[in-house]
């Protein structure tokens, strides 16, 4: 199964028309998320490196032909046109690790209408599926307050792949490390890693578990402690470290149960043994809000290790994202389909400090001290530059996070930043809108616009 076989059919039935109609014109698609999920207060864009490599490899051979045929229970001349076409148009994109809020595009393609209708299907599956989870990744560094998190998400993630991803999202938006050794590798970030109970329950008794493990690791270990009894765990684990000599690097894990309590009586019963520098690393079912009431509570946990609900993004696992044609040929379009209207043309997103940022046209001159969020990352179907890395994204996290007001932060009850419309743009649906409502004129399309009403009335006097 090749990439390019890895489409919607509608994909290709709708580029094997525009072939055979000779629609060849550029067209533009924008990329963009309709509305935030429950309790976001904003996104952090992931998924554009992997779908840039992705562009820039695009070509469709032989046997993707044949695959469509047989997918679509027609001779493979019929899909013949399609052999040969590869990705030859522009990307602008929002670079990975920016926050971004609902209505901003975070890419827009445009190419030769049958190149950029094919990939359709590959860049939503990228963009949306790592934006979700890197956003959800960036609550949990919220939440922890500066403690270190790592990720323990692999085994529960939808597919290898998928657990690849949840582990370069999370060192991208500050994630000390991951479970995942291949990730690790790849990544040149620490893999970080204990036991299991079934290793505690294949020997005799945790003391006997806990000296094993020890000879067969000279450096600092971390213990397992709640297979049996908690308290007592710590207790053998605490004898275990300070008959060893064990101590700085050293930690103890706690798995399940009241992490506030346990980590609190751990904490006492590791300092009465003298071993102050032994860490407490908490896991089991944890997330952002999890974390957030350990914290709020003053938990003595050094350490939180998210698996599933953040590997996964449990509690918001997709994107309400689209990628709909805006410009055609020179011509803008923009749909009209109730609580799905677009706004046309090529867009740009300028970022202004301590104000909404502003959805504008792709050609408009900036606000006074606004900076561009998209930029040019391929041109000719070839990036403009070396691959991003993972540590830039970090990065620019960083400064955006730092940028953000404190309720768009906050864990629960968030309050996103809501965009506005440039002038301009306000301009151009009304004028494109109109133009539709003459040519077919039905009843619902009659209505006035609620889209661009509502950001016609939050448009700040700064805005173009």
């Amino acid at each position: 199964m090749s990439d390019v076989t890895t489409t919607d059919l509608y994909e290709v039935t709708m580029a094997l028309s525009y072939l055979r109609e000779d629609m060849w014109a550029p067209a533009t698609f924008s990329l963009f998320v309709r509305d935030l999920p429950p309790g976001r207060g904003f996104l952090v864009t992931a998924g554009l490196e992997p779908a840039l490599d992705f562009l820039a490899d695009y070509r469709v051979e032989r046997e993707d032909v044949e695959e469509f045929a047989t997918a679509l229970h027609r001779p493979v001349r019929d899909l013949e046109p399609l052999l040969g076409l590869a990705f030859e148009g522009e990307v602008c994109a929002v670079p990975e690790g920016r926050t971004v809020f609902a209505g901003e595009p975070l890419l827009e393609v445009t190419a030769p209408l049958p190149q950029a209708q094919l990939v359709e299907t590959y860049l939503l599956n990228q963009v949306s599926h790592q934006t979700v989870v890197a956003s959800k990744a960036a609550r949990c560094v919220l939440a922890a307050a500066g403690r270190p998190v790592v990720d323990f998400s692999l085994r529960r993630t939808h597919g290898p792949g998928a657990g690849y991803q949840a582990a370069r999202l999370g060192v991208l938006v500050g994630f000390a490390g991951t479970s995942n050794v291949a990730a690790a590798t790849a990544l040149a970030v620490p893999a970080s890693g204990t036991m299991a109970h079934s290793y505690i329950e294949a020997f005799p008794g945790e003391e006997e578990a806990f000296h094993a493990f020890a000879r067969s690791h000279p450096g600092p270990v971390t213990f397992l402690v709640d297979t049996y009894d908690t308290e007592e765990g710590v207790r053998i684990a605490a004898r275990v470290l300070r008959d060893l000599g064990r101590g700085t690097g050293c930690a103890i894990r706690l798995d399940s149960g009241d992490l506030h309590a346990l980590s609190c009586r751990a904490r006492a019963m590791l300092d009465t043994a003298g071993l102050t520098d032994v860490r407490i690393v908490a896991s089991g079912g944890l997330d952002e809000y999890a974390v957030a009431r350990l914290v709020r509570a003053g938990a003595p946990i050094d350490v939180y290790a998210v698996g599933t609900r953040v590997g996964v993004a449990a509690d918001a696992p997709y994107l309400d994202a689209a990628y709909k044609l805006v410009e055609y040929d020179g011509r803008p379009v923009m749909k009209l389909s109730s609580a799905k209207v677009t706004a046309p043309g090529r867009k740009q997103v300028f970022r202004r400090a301590g104000q909404p940022d502003v959805i504008a046209l792709w050609r408009e001159e900036p606000p006074h001290s606004a900076r561009p969020l998209l930029r040019t990352v391929m041109r000719g179907g070839r990036r403009t530059g070396p691959p991003d890395r993972w540590q830039d994204a970090r990065d620019r996290f960083r400064g955006d996070i730092a940028d953000l007001p404190g309720p768009t932060l906050r864990i629960e009850d968030p309050e996103p930043v809501q965009p506005v419309w440039s002038r301009a743009l306000q301009k151009l649906t009304a004028s494109v809108r109109a133009s539709i409502e003459a040519r077919f004129r039905p009843d619902h399309l009659t209505a006035p616009s609620v889209t661009a009403a509502s950001h016609s009335s939050t448009l700040s006097a700064g805005a173009p």
